[in-house]
């Protein structure tokens, strides 16, 4: 099973995370099939992890998946 970070963006009145196409691809993921995903929200720190960092976009891609 395959991990990745994915910032959740507003379309509509729903709420939408994105699939890396890495994972789609080693996963073998079809358009319209049905997966499961745990979600675990990441909690920000006051040690600044994620300082810096900006909106994702739909060309943004994880250096861990390059």
């Amino acid at each position: 099973m395959e991990e990745a970070l994915a910032k959740a963006r507003k379309l509509g009145g729903s709420i939408i995370v994105t699939i890396p196409k890495e994972i789609v691809d080693e996963e073998g993921i079809r358009n319209g099939e049905t997966v499961r995903i745990a979600v675990e929200k990441i909690k920000k720190s006051g040690f600044g992890a994620f300082k810096g960092i900006g909106p994702f976009t739909k060309e943004d891609e994880f250096d861990e998946h390059k």
